[in-house]
C-alpha cells in the first residue's frame, strides 16, 4: 500500500517528512533521499504494530 508524504525543509536544511494518514508517523533526515528512507521505515513499523 502507497501513501503520501509531505515533506518540508525546515530553517536548518534538515527535511521534515510525514504521513498524514498515519497519525504521529514523522521522520527527518539530513538529505531529502535520507528523509524519504527514513518515513518508509517509519510506515513500516508503524503498520506493523498499529496495522495498515
Amino acid at each position: 500500500m502507497r501513501c503520501r508524504v509531505i515533506i518540508e525543509q525546515d530553517e536548518d536544511d534538515v527535511f521534515i517528512v510525514e504521513c498524514p494518514s498515519l497519525p504521529g508517523c514523522i521522520s527527518q533526515g539530513k538529505t531529502r533521499e535520507e528523509a524519504i528512507k527514513n518515513i518508509e521505515d517509519a510506515i513500516r513499523i508503524y503498520r506493523k504494530f498499529k496495522g495498515p
